[in-house]
């Protein structure tokens, strides 16, 4: 029995003590005076009565009640319930509110309850004052109060006969009874009905199960205020210990709410600070660090915004905010969207019929407490959901005297497969968990509804989840019993209770609230409980009973684990491979290791492991031999490796007594056993583990204490699940705590004895297991401290509870250490003593032993440690003794001439990564990866070289390289090795050029070593100066081996050329350049030579006539030296091919050509990243070039770049433009002329330059005389319609653009020819490019509409331009040129899109999700193929203005980026000529290189522009000709592999081709003449093409067999992002060699043919297995046409005579088959027939016949018409064909030397005089010429057949000085003058004569 109320209390409003305006609570009276014993009065009751605080209002308020909740420190809750009405206000309290009547006023406004309108009672200015009657309870019965207290109320207002002091007297003395009405004897004692003495009568009706929460209808009205997401999401955030805020103006509501959310959380307990209702002076408890669950009025809104980790739930408005900083974890699916589903059938029944067509007659929903009872089964029966089989996670660790109970987290989240849940884990984590655990963990205890729902409802509920129907059925099952336990007789609820009458607040008070007699009050309560004493106690009947266990626990979500789900074959093969190893069938064990190995990923595998292990261990010890042993421990190593710390499945704890148990002995005496080879895992530092092991081995050891012999099992065994019939130690301990009380004293205290004795040997025996695992084998070693997570942290590790033992003093100095970083200082044996010791600290006070016993085993963990460090030092001495497993030797690898080893290899593992290839994946073979080997780092790349660990891979040579410059991410892992599984630290390294090398450190490598590796690795990626890289270093030890002359004049002069150079443009650029070091230049000698065939006979001037280029004699010498080496440029060679223009000084300027040849800036002055000479209008002057250019970023101004052979028209390219310029001249307003609107005088000159190109081009003659691109208003430009002149078009989103390309009258679409020439043009490219496409839907593929697509009436000069850059332009009318705005992407975003591109195709881990799809989606979001689609639609747009005869100048960013992208790709769509090998190196040389793409700075090539980052926009240029490539594979001479080899060298700094960002740095470096071919020894090759040219004469890898060029062909691809391919350089792999790119690394021999190895007998066969994975396939397989050039080689090895070169072949094959076709009346080629029978020479080449069983192939050749071009390229392949009956042979010695003799040979125009050694050969009748005698590489050849007279020559300036003037002779030949100059004259005359008597032979 319990008293209804405890205290009875008047608090009124008084004066607050400083004076303030605001009135504080005063309590006017309590009954009774003294507090009860058990229960003492509350403070601080005053301010929980007005949580707005106390203040005066103007008119009189209706009552309000509402219920305070208080918590004691006892964590009791105190229900305070509150009436306050208000009384006028007596003169004192006026007084001091009028003190401060602002103050009111505005406190009034915010105000707590609502207010009637003013002057509704009382004088006008009359006030009224607030006073509170409270009632205080234990008892938690909300109506009773609210009608009680309105029964006081009543009495006072309606002045009722009756005596307040009696009421109040009755109502304090009343008693009720306990919880538990269906336990009594009647329903009388469960019902108790109570009169107050007026008149009254009210039924109190208490609950059935004290347990279950009294709800009445809080938890409908929460889900009507919030909704379900967010009450579920506030039910999340309470079982997760958050912040919970409730806002509304109803204090009512307030309490309602938290109550409710309490109901929910049944049948856990929310032990945080619960406050319903807060008042206004404590607000700052919301600044607590702990969780709560709070209510404040609204009105303090404000107050709570800053609150930035607080739910904040608003009941008026619905919602809830959860701070962003907070993360609340929903709960695991599927219960998450099952409880939703079930919540909203709930609340609203008719959702489920809202659909149907006949809707069934509604049943009336439940009333609002049947729903709320209804709610709160849906949760109750989520918890038994959530908490099934809880029971059997519980471990006994003590019956007597109390039940100790521990839960064990890991086990239950392992089974119920939620490891990975965070919600599970925070909720198991959290206190409320704590407590649910302490008090239902008890066995034996009176039980409630939840209990029999997770006992026993679970099938039901599991089999329930897909019948909506059934799983309602159930939860109004239990909702009924819930509405039952509240409402036990609801046939008795009678209440008779007096209320006031209508609007009696507003009649005029007789009188204020009277003070009570207290004598009265008191001497009621007094003779209450006198009569109470006298009667008997009443005992609460508890009816206890064994609380059941319910069925073992499942996975709430069965998740298969995928690859690894254990079939029966796998468990298997887990066996034979043990029971191999236990009968000693050694070999039989290790081809079943690795499978073993794998199958030990799986669960179930592990447990099997563990379980036939167990089988072999008798008497707890097995000794094995040492094979047996290691097998043993690296299966146990396998096991434990994906063990977490928590051990979820408890593998690590079923191998802990194994690893005791297992043995080797080392020698007599000294026993090594298996836990010191598996200590390396982070389980066994983890707190909690051991914890866990524990306190399961003592519920073992205390239930084989009660339970008989028989019994009893073998404690080993304890990890089974306990079998059928077996009573577990929850059973046993329920048992006795039913008998504890009928036992005696002694009896009670032997059981307790024996109970600590058993734990106290269990903690001895864990110390030992502890020592065991934590010391490491060598204790002189730290490394476990330093690389095991567990020791370090111990603190943060463990949940330990802080004792008062003397591991508190042994810890302290523990505790000022940092962690165990220091390896030599730190103490191992110190630090396994403290880890024990605060381990036994925890488990000893937790389970209750004494502090003797405590402190006697403080004592002896000590010695333990000592004594097994002392054990294992004889273990590690012996051990040391046993012979190494042999390590497989290091293999080394392969380097480059001049590459040298900076570190040499380190032992390493080579882990797979995301790609399938290394594990052998869907590309077929086996798994070639994880494999074992080294790292080397060289000056030039990081190579991994090793072979698989798997043994039954075989031998295969693993290797994985990289250039060091290509490094872009380099991070530090911890993985596991393959073999041991033991943690090692490891590094991730990932490469531009798409390689992986994601590696373990073996454990002989030192963390010293591997920071050593990745210092020296950062150094050499990003050294300090350029010439620091590879490039510069290679080679640099030794000069040519050629004497140098002495050259005394030219020295001087090139120097003062390069000073002057670098001076003046110092000089004029204001961009800060600083020189590291002087540059001379080479002399004479060592310059000037083209590499390889740019022989002297394709000189500069071929095209011209011999005169034209000459410089003027006005040039200074420097500047003439300067023009020498500037006219050698790739860009001019390239001019000269176009006819671009003339270099002649500006007096002598040829009228006729509408362009020039500028050496404005020569010196660099004007623009320091363009090259030396521009091609710019004839008519402008190269001084207006220097105002120009100031309009333009960078000072690149407009230059021609090519110009169209057939339209004229041509292409030029800038940088964007500045404010002022074209843009400012744009925007003028209105004005006639440009030239009176601008002052500025750059503008005028830009003006006058576009108006000089404009006019440079051939004219237009429309009928407008203008002319427009656009045909739409662009009036969203500048929000104004331009006049019918002005235009600006604009390319508004290229994405979306698929029809900007269009099919002109000439070119290409994909790789179909266009069939038929389309008519006259038409159409708009500025409606095309927004994609408004106004010619009808486009084709498939992005193509275009047929017709053509401009409009007769063009503008003569489009500028493509950043749309960003020209917004707001307004177009003048009086222009010719028309803007083309377009948008492009930046920098910055390729070098976004290029990581996320490397993370795509280069994953550095598996994925999630296996298949292609992750792939794509990845390769989707780095947006690389949308750049590739935007750079081929803008290019395919300008090579259809070009095509139509408008001239572009693409303007865009700073121009050496996309611009250059740009206009490259224009040139090789539009111009045939850089679709050959040659055109594509001068491509790249003329317009990335010449004209300053910043190769340094994007590829980040040092330590300065390590911050940029790399960006790859030249590998983006690639990939878009390699798109072009697949589109048109017959149009280019060159193969993709030629592309992938750039791809991998411009990053690679082999060449130093690609390095600097200008010919300025070039020359300042001094690289730019020597690139022209100076030439070192054959082995070092400074430039990339100078390789190329090399390998190419070699084979034929960079050559394009399919190569059938149509010469006019402009070709478009398709550009859609459908129509793109991914470029397989970004995703193939060969493991076999590495990157074939390098490649005299690839051409090392390969492993002999079978039919070669010298086995006795073996079956010659000359098959060989290719592995996709490993092999390279098209190295393995070639393609025909190679393998037919290879065979030739050999067959003509095989006769004895020289092997002709490759191309010759191929030249004479396709010459043969030109003639064979032309009879059958075809132009095509006929079919070439190849078989491998011996050949017949013809006189033009080698031809094969059909033998009996050939083969067929048909080539794609040359056709006749391609004969007809005029590139020089046709030129060469012309002039190679004279020497067609006589190839070059290769060797020196094997060719015919009629006459030879060292000559000096005068270069082409402006090269130096070089000494060269030439050979007269009569057979061939050519004038041969090598470097050196003993050269074997021919560098050029002067056929005598052309000659046309030898003449004696005279000196030229150059010249050799010390020779005789007789001694110069010329060659004339029908192309040009050749100068030569013999040692002395009869030498001189000696040639003439040969020479002579060769041609007259002839």
């Amino acid at each position: 029995m319990a008293r209804l109320a405890d205290y009875f209390v008047l608090v009124a409003f008084g004066p607050h003590p400083r004076g303030s305006g605001e009135g504080q609570g005063q309590i006017l009276q309590r009954f009774p005076e003294k507090d009860w014993e058990d229960n003492p009065f509350p403070q601080g009751i005053e301010l929980f009565c007005q949580p707005s605080g106390w203040q005066l209002c103007p008119e009189r308020n209706p009552p309000t009640f509402f219920v305070a909740v208080l918590t004691d420190i006892n964590s009791e809750r105190h229900y305070c319930a509150c009436l306050t009405f208000w009384e006028p206000a007596e003169p004192t309290q006026e007084a001091v509110c009028l003190e401060d009547a602002a103050g009111r006023e505005e406190e009034a406004d915010e105000g707590g309850s609502g207010r009637l309108s003013p002057g509704t009672s009382g004088p006008p200015g009359q006030l009224f004052a607030p006073k509170t009657l409270v009632l205080v309870s234990r008892l938690d019965h909300v109506e009773v109060f609210r009608n009680s207290l309105g029964l006081i109320y009543t009495i006072h207002v309606e002045g009722l006969n009756v005596g307040l002091e009696t009421v109040v007297g009755n109502l304090l003395t009343c008693i009720i009874p306990l919880a538990g009405g269906s336990q009594l004897d009647s329903v009388e004692d469960g019902v108790r009905t109570i009169s107050l003495g007026a008149g009254d009568r009210q039924v109190i009706q208490t609950p059935l199960t004290d347990s279950l929460p009294i709800s009445r209808c809080s938890v409908a009205l929460l889900f009507r205020q919030l909704g379900i997401t967010n009450v579920l999401s506030l039910f999340c955030a309470a079982l997760t210990e958050h912040k919970v805020l409730f806002l509304s103006r109803s204090y009512q509501r307030l309490s309602d709410a938290c109550r409710g959310l309490l109901a929910l959380l049944f049948p856990l307990r929310y032990s945080f600070t619960y406050v319903p209702i807060l008042p206004a002076q404590l607000l700052e408890v919301l600044s607590t660090p702990t969780p709560f669950i709070i209510g404040v009025n609204a009105a303090f809104q404000a107050e709570t915004q800053e609150l930035l980790d607080v739910i904040v739930a608003d009941l008026d408005g619905g919602t809830v905010t959860v701070p962003e900083c907070v993360h609340i974890p929903p709960l695991p699916e599927p219960l998450q969207s099952q409880t939703h589903s079930v919540l909203s059938m709930v609340l609203d029944p008719e959702l489920e019929l809202a659909d149907l067509a006949f809707p069934t007659p509604t049943t009336p929903s439940s009333s609002l407490k049947m729903q709320d009872k209804e709610l709160r089964a849906v949760f109750l029966r989520l918890f038994a959901q959530l908490l099934q089989g809880y029971r059997w996670c519980l471990h006994m660790v003590r019956i007597h005297p109390e039940p100790v109970i521990r839960f064990h987290k890991a086990a239950f989240l392992g089974q119920r497969g939620l490891v990975e849940d965070d919600f599970l884990m925070k909720v198991l984590e959290g206190m409320a968990f704590a407590g649910f655990v302490s008090e239902r963990g008890v066995p034996y205890r009176p039980t409630d509804l939840f209990d029999e729902l997770v006992a026993h409802e679970v099938a039901r509920m599991r089999a329930d989840e897909s019948h909506p129907q059934r799983v309602l059925r159930h939860v109004k099952e239990l909702a009924e019993q819930l509405y039952k336990n509240e409402n036990p007789y609801p046939a008795v609820a009678m209440h008779k209770v007096q209320r006031p009458g209508e609007a009696s607040h507003l009649r005029r008070a007789p009188r204020p609230f009277p003070r009570l007699d207290e004598g009265m009050v008191q001497w009621i309560v007094d003779q209450a409980t006198a009569k109470m004493q006298g009667a008997p106690p009443a005992v609460k009947a508890e009816r206890r009973t064994t609380v059941p266990s319910g069925p073992p626990m499942t996975a709430i979500l069965e998740r298969s684990s995928g690859l690894h789900g254990n079939s029966a074959r796998r468990l298997e093969v887990v066996r034979n491979c043990i029971s191999y190893v236990f009968e000693g069938k050694m070999l039989e064990a290790k081809k079943l290791l690795p499978a073993v190995l794998r199958a030990l990923k799986g669960r179930a595998a592990r447990r099997c492991l563990a379980q036939e292990l167990h089988l072999h261990v008798q008497q707890n010890r097995a000794v094995l031999d040492h094979q047996q042993f290691d097998f043993v421990v690296r299966m146990m190593n396998c096991c434990l490796q994906d063990c977490t710390s928590l051990d979820e499945h408890g593998i690590a704890a079923a191998l802990l007594p194994l690893v005791t148990a297992f043995c080797r002995k080392l020698s007599p005496g000294v026993t090594q056993f298996a836990y010191s080879c598996v200590q390396e895992h982070v389980v066994w530092s983890t707190p909690q583990f051991w914890e866990a092991m524990f306190y399961g081995d003592v519920q073992t050891h205390i239930r084989a204490l009660y339970l008989e012999p028989a019994e009893d099992r073998d404690p080993s065994q304890g990890w089974e699940e306990p079998a059928e019939g077996e009573r577990s130690a929850l059973d046993v301990a329920s048992e006795q705590r039913r008998l504890w009380p009928m036992l005696s004293r002694e009896k009670q205290q032997e059981l307790v004895q024996k109970e600590e004795s058993t734990v106290f040997s269990q903690a001895i025996h864990y110390a030992n297991r502890m020592s065991y695992l934590l010391l490491p084998l060598d204790s002189s070693k730290s490394r476990l401290l330093r690389e095991r997570a567990g020791l370090g942290d111990l603190e943060s590790a463990s949940n330990s509870l802080v004792t008062s033992s003397m591991a508190g003093s042994v810890a302290e100095s523990y505790d000022t250490e940092s962690g165990f970083e220091d390896a030599e200082t730190c103490d191992v044996a110190g630090a396994v003593v403290r880890f024990i010791n605060r381990f036994v600290d925890k488990v000893c006070t937790e389970s209750g032993v004494t502090s003797d016993h405590l402190k006697g085993l403080h004592v002896m963990v000590p010695d333990i440690v000592q004594m097994h460090i002392e054990t294992l030092e004889a273990v590690h001495r012996e051990s040391k003794r046993l012979p190494p497993i042999q390590k497989p030797k290091l293999l080394r690898p392969h380097l480059l001439p001049g590459e040298e080893c900076v570190l040499d290899g380190l032992r390493v593992y080579l882990l797979p990564d995301g790609r399938e290839e290394g594990s052998g994946g869907s590309g077929g073979g086996p798994a070639v990866l994880p494999a074992e080997g080294a790292v080397f780092l060289t000056t030039y790349r990081v190579i991994f070289t090793g072979m698989p660990t798997d043994p039954l891979v075989g031998e295969q040579v693993v290797v994985r390289s990289f250039p060091v410059a290509a490094l872009t991410k380099e991070k530090r892992i911890s993985v596991l090795t393959p073999v041991d599984q033991i943690p090692q630290d490891g590094l991730h390294l990932r490469s531009c050029t798409f390689q992986l090398l994601k590696m373990a450190f073996d454990e002989e490598v030192g963390s010293e070593k591997a920071e050593l590796f990745r210092k020296q690795l950062h150094k050499l990626r990003y050294p300090l100066d350029i010439r620091s890289t590879f490039a510069f270093t290679l080679g640099s030890g030794h000069m040519p081996g050629r004497p140098p002359r002495a050259t005394k004049d030219k020295g001087p002069s090139l120097r003062t050329l390069s000073r002057n150079l670098v001076k003046n443009a110092k000089k004029t650029m204001g961009r800060q350049h600083v020189t590291r070091k002087k540059y001379n230049p080479p002399s004479y000698e060592h310059r000037g030579q083209p590499p390889e065939d740019q022989e002297d006979a394709i000189s500069v001037s071929e095209e011209l006539e011999p005169g034209t280029l000459t410089p003027a004699s006005a040039l200074k010498p420097s500047d003439r030296m300067t023009m020498s080496s500037l006219v050698e440029r790739a860009c001019c060679r390239d001019y000269q091919r176009l006819g671009l223009g003339t270099l002649s000084s500006s007096l002598s300027r040829a009228k006729s050509e509408p362009f020039r040849i500028s050496p404005v800036n020569r010196m660099y002055a004007i623009c320091r990243s363009y090259p030396g000479l521009l091609i710019v209008p004839q008519s402008v002057q190269d001084n207006a070039l220097q105002r120009v250019s100031r309009c333009y970023r960078q000072n690149r101004f407009p230059v021609v770049c090519w110009r169209s052979g057939r339209s004229k028209a041509v292409l030029l390219r800038s940088g964007g433009l500045h404010g002022k310029g074209v843009v400012g001249l744009f925007k003028a307003q209105n004005t006639p002329s440009p030239g009176q609107s601008q002052a500025d005088s750059s503008s005028l000159e830009q003006e006058k330059y576009l108006q000089a190109v404009v006019s440079s081009m051939p004219r237009y003659a429309d009928a407008s005389g203008r002319n427009t691109l656009s045909g739409f208003s662009s009036a969203h430009m500048g929000g104004h319609v331009p006049s019918p002149r002005a235009r600006v078009t604009t390319l508004s989103n290229p994405m979306a653009a698929s029809a900007s390309r269009r099919t002109a009258p000439r070119g290409k679409w994909g790789s179909v020819r266009a069939s038929g020439r389309s008519g006259g043009l038409s159409g708009d490219v500025g409606s095309r490019l927004a994609g408004r496409d106004m010619l009808g839907p486009p084709q498939a593929n992005g193509a275009p509409p047929d017709p053509g697509f401009l409009r007769p009436q063009r503008a003569a000069l489009y500028i493509i331009g950043d749309k960003a850059q020209l917004k707001g332009v307004r177009p003048d009318p009086l222009q010719q040129w028309e803007l083309v705005p377009i948008e492009v992407f930046e920098a910055r975003q390729v070098k976004t899109s290029f990581k996320k591109l490397l993370k795509a195709c280069v994953p550095g881990c598996q994925a999630l999700e296996s298949g292609p799809t992750s792939f794509l989606r990845s390769l989707e979001d780095s947006e690389w193929l949308t750049q590739i689609h935007k750079l081929l639609q803008v290019s395919v747009l300008v090579v259809e203005l070009l095509d139509s005869g408008s001239s572009v100048l693409v303007s865009l960013e700073d121009g050496w980026d996309i611009t250059t992208q740009v206009v490259s790709l224009v040139q090789l769509l539009s111009d045939p000529f850089y679709r050959t090998l040659e055109g594509f190196r001068l491509l790249v040389e003329k317009e990335w290189l010449s004209f300053g793409h910043r190769f340094s700075h994007r590829g980040a090539h040092t330590l300065a522009g390590q911050s940029s980052g790399f960006t790859p926009v030249f590998l983006q240029f690639l990939d878009c000709v390699h798109q072009v490539h697949l589109q048109f594979p017959m149009e280019f001479e060159f193969s993709p592999f030629y592309l992938k080899f750039l791809g991998y060298h411009h990053v690679s700094r082999r060449f130093r081709t690609f390095l600097l960002d200008s010919d300025y740095e070039r020359i300042e470096q001094g690289l730019l003449y020597e690139e022209k071919g100076e030439r070192k020894g054959p082995q070092a090759c400074r430039s990339v093409w100078e390789y190329v040219d090399r390998l190419s004469k070699r084979t034929p890898v960079f050559y394009n067999y399919m190569y059938a060029p149509e010469d006019t062909e402009v070709l478009r691809p398709y550009s859609n992002v459908s129509n793109l391919k991914v470029w397989d350089f970004y995703t193939e792999e060969t493991l076999a060699q590495g990157p074939p790119y390098d490649w005299e690394l690839a051409q090392v021999s390969p492993e002999p043919p079978e039919e070669e190895r010298p086995d006795g007998g073996a079956p010659q066969s000359r098959r060989r297995v290719v592995w996709p994975c490993y092999d390279s396939r098209p190295r393995a397989q070639p393609d025909a046409i190679s393998r037919l050039l290879e065979e030739l080689q050999r067959l003509e090895t095989e006769l004895g005579r020289p092997p002709e070169r490759w191309k010759d072949n191929w030249d004479r094959v396709k010459a043969a088959q030109r003639l064979e076709g032309r009879p059958d009346g075809r132009g095509t080629p006929s079919s070439l027939l190849v078989s491998s029978v011996p050949h017949h020479r013809r006189s033009l080449g080698v031809y094969l016949q059909e033998g009996p069983v050939g083969s067929t192939l048909s080539l794609s050749l040359d056709s006749d018409q391609s004969s007809g071009s005029t590139t020089s390229s046709s030129r060469q392949a012309a002039r190679r064909s004279t020497s067609t009956l006589y190839s070059q042979f290769q060797t020196a010695e094997s060719e015919n030397r009629s006459y030879e003799g060292t000559l000096y040979k005068k270069g082409a125009f402006m090269k130096p005089w070089k000494a060269r050694w030439f050979v007269l050969d009569k057979t061939k009748h050519q004038l041969r010429y090598y470097d050196h005698r003993m050269d074997t590489e021919c560098k050029g050849v002067i056929d005598l057949a052309e000659v046309e007279a030898v003449v004696s020559g005279t000196p030229t300036m150059g010249a050799p000085k010390t020779v005789d003037e007789k001694a110069f002779f010329d060659v004339k030949t029908t192309r040009r003058v050749y100068n030569f100059c013999a040692q002395d004259v009869p030498s001189a005359q000696q040639w003439v004569d040969q020479i002579q008597s060769c041609l007259s032979d002839a």
